[in-house]
């Protein structure tokens, strides 16, 4: 399994995301910030406090919310090339 090893945020809602295994994808979180915990990031000033947990191995928010490593790799929807 891979493992979030940074990510930066580009614009609201996308993340430019590196794997250890060095796979580099631009991600489209939109359509997933749904539901209690997700709420607040669609607010851009939260989303850009995105960061790499080195316990949790995958990019979280300060409120607690996270994508695991294998959604951001596989099943996030990419985002257009910036």
């Amino acid at each position: 399994m891979e493992i979030v090893t940074k990510v930066r945020v580009l614009r609201p809602y996308i993340l430019r995301v590196t794997f250890s295994d060095g796979t580099v994808r631009d991600v489209d979180v939109e359509s997933e910030l749904y539901g209690e915990v997700f709420e607040p990031l669609k607010d851009p000033r939260v989303f850009a406090k995105a960061r790499v947990d080195k316990t949790l191995r995958t990019v979280i928010w300060p409120n607690g919310a996270d994508f695991s490593p294998e959604f951001l790799y596989r099943g996030a929807k990419s985002a257009a090339a910036v």
